[in-house]
């Protein structure tokens, strides 16, 4: 199946397999869903088995990268990860985009420090000028939900 077809396919079916409605308190991948600029990182939470935790108590911190950001990775890369025998790499991948705890732009405004990521590895994050992590810019900030906070980035950030 190619990557447009599973994209499509995860929109129109991410409301109804993440049980949405309009009663419920967006959480983080209620969150993603209803912005629309990340069909791409839903269509992988959901092939990764990942929705229940990401829409779990929580806090997290999510470092969501648009569909521009996927589009961005080398030709190939995305249909790859989505392949049922690479689960547990992209797992890595995503996994590595969440820390635990609710962090703002306000807690590293001013600041260079490392974070710990849920994937075990650590990221680097630059808020003297604007935030970057690891080399990705955020480009907007403190996206709340009921269960963390997600801030967008224009790059997919890789594991070592």
């Amino acid at each position: 199946m190619s990557i447009t077809r599973i994209i499509a396919v995860a929109a129109i079916a991410a409301p109804l397999a993440l049980g949405l409605s309009s009663a419920r308190a967006a959480d983080i991948v209620d969150t993603a869903v209803s912005a629309g600029s990340f069909k791409t990182l839903v269509a992988a939470v959901q092939a990764a088995g990942l929705v229940e935790t990401l829409k779990g108590e929580g806090p997290f911190t999510v470092f969501a990268p648009t569909d521009e950001a996927f589009a961005r990775l080398p030709a190939g890369t995305v249909e790859e990860l989505l392949k049922p025998e690479n689960k547990e790499k992209l797992q890595a991948v995503l996994t590595y985009h969440v820390i635990a705890g609710k962090v703002t732009s306000t807690d590293v405004a001013g600041k260079k420090l490392s974070a710990k990521t849920v994937q075990g590895g650590s990221i680097a994050v630059n808020g003297m000028n604007g935030v970057r992590v690891n080399d990705a810019m955020v480009t907007a900030a403190n996206i709340g939900a009921d269960n963390g906070v997600i801030h967008v980035i224009d790059r997919v950030l890789l594991p070592n």
